[in-house]
């Protein structure tokens, strides 16, 4: 037969069927499948967007990350002298393309070298959160100001890489459980996320989003990590693995990281020689000169409270002329002022 039908044989088939001598169908529907066919389950999948890391990796990646966030406001806390709540928003697939979209620009767009990891992963911190930060280090208070749309001047890039920084002594410190030996750096900082290409624009990154919030101030933290960069320790990241290793370590190390957050924070001291009570005729017909007495002899120790609360027994007195309290001793459980 030949390869192409002339138009005579073409009207002759196309008669056929109106006539119902050959089966069609109607255009657009959807082919005949045969019995097996109909009983095989089909998955959508988008090539535009590949899904390479599996739900159970994902979840080790996020268990990992949640207590990223719960140490990065610990430390926030104690360098900001104020109460910093970082809470692990969403971790997703995505491509480098659709994360980059996603940014603001200008931003803070800082590259970490992972070693020994190949290649960078990316932490981003937001303008809505970055600079309220700074003013609060400059001075400011904890109210929502203005957002400036312009790029960091040299001044805000040294403030925020100190934010930078102690954000990546806890990455660092979260990830040596899956790499003992990972040691994270600075390796470069950008302005305009559109500048920075670290991987082809359709590979795929696990993208960890963080809220931060101060007071009535609130704003995202993004980190991005590579496809190509965790592929070699994506095995080893597996929940049951992270969860047994938590429990055997992560105690000790946040009640260390608490205590050394909480060690510079301001309390309040008062001491307290005696106490006593009066009438309110009494204590409207005071005058200068006028004594107090109390049953408390002069010998006896005073109370040194703190934050409201009785902690010290000892002695006042007074240091090259300056107020003192001599601590004798510790109070009992039962003890009041």
């Amino acid at each position: 037969m030949p390869d192409v039908l002339d138009q005579d044989e073409v009207d002759a088939l196309l008669a056929a069927v109106d006539n119902g001598q050959i089966a069609g169908s109607a255009p657009g529907a959807p082919a005949p499948a045969d019995s097996g066919a109909s009983e095989r389950e089909i998955t959508v999948y988008d090539f535009k967007r590949p899904e390479r890391v599996s739900k159970e990796q994902l979840r080790a990646i996020t268990a990992l990350h949640e207590g990223f966030a719960r140490n990065l406001g610990a430390t926030l806390s104690g360098f900001m002298r104020t109460i910093v709540d970082v809470e692990l928003a969403s971790v997703e697939q995505l491509t480098y393309s659709q994360f980059i979209l996603s940014l603001p620009n200008p931003t803070c767009f800082a590259l970490l070298a992972a070693e020994p990891l190949e290649g960078s992963l990316i932490l981003e911190i937001n303008p809505s959160i970055l600079f309220p930060i700074i003013d609060r280090l400059l001075g400011g208070g904890k109210t929502a100001t203005a957002i400036p749309e312009r790029p960091l001047t040299n001044i805000e890039f040294r403030l925020a890489g100190k934010i930078l920084n102690l954000a990546i002594d806890q990455l660092e410190e979260m990830w040596r459980h899956v790499v003992p030996t990972a040691k994270f750096r600075i390796a470069g900082t950008e302005s305009n996320p559109q500048l920075v290409q670290i991987v082809p624009p359709n590979e795929p990154v696990v993208l960890a989003s963080f809220e931060v919030s101060m007071g009535e101030i609130s704003g995202m933290v993004s980190l991005c990590l590579p496809y190509g960069v965790i592929e070699p320790v994506l095995g080893d990241m597996t929940k049951r693995d992270w969860f047994s290793y938590r429990q055997r370590k992560d105690a000790p190390e946040l009640k260390s990281l608490v205590e050394r957050s909480l060690k510079h924070a301001a309390v309040g001291v008062a001491a307290f020689l005696a106490r006593t009570s009066i009438s309110v005729k009494d204590l409207l017909c005071l005058s200068p000169g006028d004594v107090i007495t109390t049953d408390i002899k002069t010998a006896s120790e005073a109370s040194l409270v703190i934050n409201g609360n009785l902690k010290y027994r000892g002695k006042p007195g007074q240091v090259r002329g300056k107020r003192a309290f001599l601590i004798t001793r510790a109070v009992e459980v039962d003890e009041v002022i």
